[in-house]
């Protein structure tokens, strides 16, 4: 008789069980085609037949119930596990009943269907692996393995992903003991079908020969895969693309947490974590949220994908987004709210973590971290801490909210001894946090205390994080609290906003702790002789807070910044400086990477601004502080080189006057310098050499191109091409210098060859000498952000070549290679292009911020250069996909563009020329 229902029919389906797995209509088309079947391949054809229309259509329906209800997590899940185990129910029957009927089974012919896994614990998305176990008796039978062979035939027939093991009890004990992963699949184990008191013997075998007594070696093993997976999914909490199932803070997190509770405890269901005092139920309810967002997270990349996808790629973040309801509001994207929530939610996990693993440390079924080590640098409690398991904890829960100023003092005890603080007390923190109100945030001592946490023990980004985590940050600074979990949909940022944040505070610190002497110099040095340390702290904590609102977020964080200065204690002075230093954090990486800092009009100007070398200290420090928090891989030498010049031409500007900034001067100076480098050459062609060029040529480039130049320069003739490659590791790039003879569109021409060898062109200047010859210097970088390994450059070269002879045509050359890949293909960057004649005493500098892709200056300069526009440099700037290319350039007359009618001329030409390439790096 065939089944008339599946095994598993849960409570709370997405949508009626009917309209996933119409049993009836199943059981009656089956009945009436097998037994018109001839063999058993009709059977199986028949089958699949059958069940893969029924497969569709419990598809569409959970499909079109969760589009309806798209944060229904845990209904989905469980109607993909009602779908699964009814197609796997009827092909057991099938396969039993029709394929392989035993009338008379022997003892040794009982064989059982259990579901382990994922697929055990009844949690689905919706191309989960179907994990099957077929359980025999003893050693399997000729029966039993045609059975199971029939079975997945069907199965895989199906489309389905089976993940399938043949074991006695013996086998699962065995194995189960040798390896945690098969421990943890066999703990989840779901009885499907067959013979049952083989599964029920399972069970009590299981937990009497294998789990038993064995708590502390399964946590001690779960842990320790934890730590890896973490490892290999980035370590961070906030990696900007995360594994919603393997990240940190993600789906495995809170299944380990439940394996390992079922392991101790013996519950059968998360609800059961409250009842054996795991999580109170205000925690409880946070493990309820965050475990129902991530599985509807999944479920919808499952379905977007139509593949088992578990990376929130960013090209992914934002179908999911909307899939999940989310929409554009406040001055932020949808995507931007979205990944908010799911980084609040991947905080929760991780203190929750640290609450059940404390729990487990306090029943001593996990060892409590050791102490030893530490024994020499812990300092004497003060009165109300103790220590538990090696942790600072309070001594009395009444005594430490009688005063409500203690839930900053923890935290400063914690700095001061070195202890990291017990969850216990941190759970009491969490749900006292309306005890921080106004009067404390006004309290004298509050504010002491909090600045204490910043400037006193050294390592304040211990403190900050925690503090953050817990909410105490948000609740003692409320301006902070829209900024927690923020990220920013770019490829720059690294980090959501309140991390990044606590990343420039570390790194502040370390440059304090005399950490990074030998790769920052300059901001060591400035700290080592001393500045206003509160100033700069509180500028670090505020530069950001403006984020995410519709208004320019230095100018917003700036007027944050002038109301609470003067509530934290600050000077009049002070707070003027902080205010300064948040209105203008990002104005020195701005000059040091947008702008030519060869030229003197742009030390001038920085100098004008920033004023007194007490504010470019403080400036280059928080500017040091801010790129390098942006992410690891952000800091390099050729920033380190930019700031470190900019820094020290304008403290000469500042100290010794303006006038050392005067052309004539500085020409002659680098011309002197060039004589000393070539004093073997003849003394002909030295004067040849130092009067052949232009004045800004002396001032925009170093003594080390000039010397470059004059050897290529020196002979050339009118048809030549001359180049000279080499790596410029003091700028983490490779430097191509080029000599030929000038013509229209040279720059151009070169930034279309250099494109088509992949290089990205981070900065470049180019010259024309009075005797007609370009010269013109590019440094570049692979497309990993490297120099060019020397065995490279020959292929450079001949590939420059080509295109510079006319060989090689880049702008047809470059169509194919000129993409943007998917995953990057919705972020957004607005263009904008602005005209400045202020900023050089010569040139028009023309700034196009737009969105980079591989062709994008080779256009920009072709477009110029059709419009017989002359560069003389260009700065090229690159944040993540946005880049902001600058160009210093004249007219065909040698004059500035001040018509403001051929401005917007050429800007509608270099607009047209972006919204072309875009469309060619879009499309497929």
């Amino acid at each position: 008789m065939l089944l008339t229902q599946p095994f598993l029919v849960p409570d709370d389906l997405i949508c009626p069980a009917q309209e996933i797995f119409d049993h009836g209509a199943v059981v009656t088309a089956l009945l009436a085609a097998l037994p018109e079947a001839e063999d058993s391949k009709a059977i199986r054809a028949l089958t699949v037949k059958v069940l893969t229309d029924a497969k569709k259509r419990g598809n569409a329906a959970i499909r079109d119930a969760f589009k309806a209800r798209p944060l229904d997590a845990r209904p989905t899940t469980r109607a993909y596990t009602y779908l699964a185990d009814s197609l796997v129910a009827v092909t057991l029957y099938v396969a039993q009943n029709w394929l392989h009927p035993l009338s008379n089974p022997t003892e040794g012919e009982r064989l059982t269907l259990v579901a382990v896994g994922g697929y055990g614990r009844a949690e689905m998305a919706p191309h989960s692996d179907i994990d099957l176990l077929f359980l025999t008796p003893y050693k399997i039978t000729p029966w039993a393995e045609s059975v199971i062979e029939s079975m997945l035939y069907i199965l895989w027939d199906l489309r389905l992903k089976v993940g399938h093991s043949s074991r006695t009890i013996r086998d699962c004990l065995t194995l189960g003991r040798e390896d945690y992963t098969i421990r943890t699949a066999l703990l989840e184990h779901r009885y499907l079908g067959g013979n049952e008191p083989l599964a029920a013997k399972l069970k009590q075998v299981l937990w009497k020969d294998l789990f038993r007594n064995t708590a502390s070696d399964f946590i001690e093993a779960k842990l320790a895969e934890r730590a890896e997976r973490h490892r290999k999914q980035g370590g961070q909490r906030y990696v900007v693309e995360p594994n919603v199932k393997e990240g940190k803070g993600g789906l495995r997190d809170l299944q380990s947490l439940f394996w390992i509770a079922k392991y101790v405890h013996r519950v059968h269901d998360t609800t059961e974590l409250v009842s054996v005092k795991v999580f109170t139920q205000e925690e409880f309810d946070r493990f309820d949220q965050a475990e129902s967002f991530l599985w509807a997270v999944r479920c919808h990349l499952h379905l977007i994908t139509n593949r088992a996808m578990d990376q929130l790629t960013f090209d992914l973040q934002v179908e999911v987004a909307s899939s999940m309801g989310y929409t554009d509001h406040s001055g932020r994207r949808a995507v931007e709210h979205f990944m908010q929530d799911y980084f609040r939610h991947a905080t929760s996990v991780g203190e929750l973590t640290r609450i059940f693993l404390t729990a487990l440390e306090a029943s001593h079924v996990k060892r409590a971290p050791s102490l030893m080590r530490f024994l020499r640098r812990r300092k004497k409690l003060k009165p109300g801490y103790k220590l538990v398991q090696n942790r600072l904890s309070i001594t009395g829960e009444k005594a430490f909210l009688s005063e409500k100023l203690n839930i900053l003092r923890i935290f400063e005890e914690a700095l001061r001894t070195g202890y990291l603080i017990h969850p216990d007390a941190m759970r009491l923190i969490a749900a006292n946090l309306d005890l921080i109100d106004d009067d404390m945030r006004k309290d004298k001592e509050a504010v002491r205390i909090f600045l204490d946490l910043l400037l006193k023990h050294g390592n304040p980004e211990r403190a900050l994080r925690r503090m953050n985590e817990l909410g105490v940050l948000s609740a003692f600074i409320p301006d902070f609290e829209p900024i927690v979990a923020m990220m920013q949909f770019n490829m720059y940022h690294h980090y959501t906003v309140d991390e990044h944040t606590i990343q420039c505070i570390s790194v502040l610190a370390q440059i304090e702790r005399e950490e990074l002497v030998e790769e920052l110099p300059v901001a060591s040095g400035i700290l080592k002789e001393g500045v206003n340390r509160k100033v700069l702290y509180f500028a670090l904590l505020l530069h950001d807070i403006g984020k995410g609102r519709p208004e320019d977020h230095s100018i917003f964080g700036a007027r944050v910044a002038r109301r609470l200065a003067p509530q934290f204690g600050l000077k009049p002075d002070e707070c003027d400086a902080v205010e300064w230093l948040v209105r203008y954090h990002l104005l020195m990486s701005d000059m040091a990477q947008k702008r030519d800092i060869g030229d003197p009009r742009t030390i001038r100007d920085f100098a004008k601004a920033v004023k007194t070398r007490k504010r470019l200290d403080l400036l280059t420090v928080m500017t040091v502080c801010d790129i390098r928090g942006v992410g690891p891989t952000t800091w390099n030498n050729w920033k380190a080189m930019l700031l470190r010049r900019l820094h020290a031409e304008t403290a000469s500007a500042l100290e010794t006057g303006y006038e050392t900034l005067n052309h004539a001067a500085r020409s002659n100076e680098a011309k002197r310098t060039l004589r000393e480098a070539l004093s073997d050459w003849d003394k002909k062609d030295l004067r040849v050499e130092t009067s052949r060029h232009y004045s800004p040529y002396w001032q925009g480039l170093q003594t080390a191109q000039h010397e470059i130049f004059a050897r290529l320069l020196l002979g050339i003739g009118d048809d030549e091409i001359r180049m000279d490659l080499k790596p410029d590791q003091d700028r983490d790039a490779t430097q191509a210098a080029f000599a030929l003879a000038d013509h229209p569109g040279i720059f151009s021409r070169l930034a279309g060859a250099l494109a088509l060898v992949g290089a990205n062109v981070v900065d470049a200047r180019t010259y024309t000498s009075k005797d007609g010859f370009a010269t013109a210097v590019f440094w570049i970088q692979d497309a990993e952000g490297h120099p060019y390994e020397v065995n490279r450059l020959n292929r450079l070269r001949s590939m420059i070549n080509k295109t510079l002879k006319g060989e090689v045509i880049a702008r047809d050359a470059l169509k194919d290679r000129d993409k943007i890949k998917k995953r990057e293909r919705e972020f957004r960057v607005p263009t904008s292009i602005t005209f400045d004649n202020d900023g050089s005493e010569i040139y028009t500098i023309i700034e196009v911020d737009t969105r980079d892709r591989p062709g994008l200056l080779y256009d920009l300069t072709r477009t110029m250069a059709t419009s017989n526009v002359y560069i003389a440099s260009a700065v090229i700037a690159t944040y993540g996909e946005q880049v902001v290319d600058t160009f210093y350039v004249k007219d065909m007359f040698g004059l500035k563009f001040h018509s403001e009618a051929k401005q917007k001329t050429l800007e509608k030409r270099l607009r047209d020329a972006i919204r072309q390439g875009a469309e060619r790096a879009q499309s497929e």
